[in-house]
């Protein structure tokens, strides 16, 4: 297996991080890789926040969901789906752009999270973890104004870098799920309960299949936090329905 290979099978999501700074030339190098990303059209239809403020990073440890270790952070990125920038190119050129849509939207996150996993895999390339922060999309009314971010600016992941400790290095990689039960070939394929429950029941202890499933369905899916991301990104989406 070609080294790779390794570190992308290898990476796991890093929490608790050593108390020393990620040098300028490794910074450069990580958000050197996240712009030399595949984009589309090569509009790079993203902006990079970097976080070095640290009341924002404490601030942004409780607003996404508090989570203390993002304060910790040697690095904070957050990857913004940006469908303003070009707009308002055309605007100053002289152009009659129409406004942004639901799909110049979904198209400008894509490039922001290859972007991001661009970035991640540099950051193992040089021994730096991560974890990425899907919790920044929630409280969209407080984070508009903690960041700045007009309309037709939408944050689409945040993450949290630094030296993994000896106990992060030696933490199990949580296992993923069976190749035949995510690579469908061709077209979609609808799972029936018996093949479900192959590809989760892994994941819950032995016998208590149905249980566990209620209590992630009722920890993750039900929760209010979930349920405040879906209204965050329904305001960030009006912008783009008018």
């Amino acid at each position: 297996m070609n080294e790779v290979l390794r570190q992308l099978y290898a990476r796991k999501s890093i929490r608790v991080y050593e108390d020393r700074p990620i040098s300028a030339e490794d910074k450069e190098a990580i958000l050197l890789a996240a712009v030399n990303a595949p984009t589309a059209g090569n509009q790079q239809l993203y902006t990079i926040l970097d976080i070095t403020d640290q009341e924002l990073k404490n601030k942004l440890a409780e607003t996404c969901d508090h989570q203390p270790f993002i304060a910790t952070g040697k690095l904070v990125l957050i990857f913004c789906a940006d469908c303003r920038k070009w707009y308002d190119g055309f605007v100053a050129a002289g152009c009659q752009p129409r406004k942004p849509g639901s799909g110049d939207l979904l198209l400008a996150v894509s490039d922001a999270v290859i972007a991001a996993q661009n970035a991640v895999a540099a950051a193992e390339s040089l021994g730096i973890g991560s974890c990425y922060i899907g919790d920044v999309m929630e409280n969209c009314e407080i984070h508009r104004q903690l960041l700045s971010l007009p309309p037709y600016v939408f944050p689409a992941a945040m993450l949290v870098f630094g030296y993994p400790t000896a106990q992060q290095l030696r933490r199990q990689k949580p296992e993923r799920a069976a190749m035949a039960h995510i690579v469908h070939e061709n077209g979609y394929r609808t799972m029936a309960p018996e093949e479900l429950k192959s590809l989760f029941g892994p994941k819950a202890p032995e016998g208590k299949y149905e249980d566990w499933m209620r209590s992630f369905c009722n920890r993750k899916f039900n929760s209010d936090f979930s349920r405040e991301m879906s209204r965050s990104v329904d305001v960030y989406l009006e912008d783009f329905r008018e």
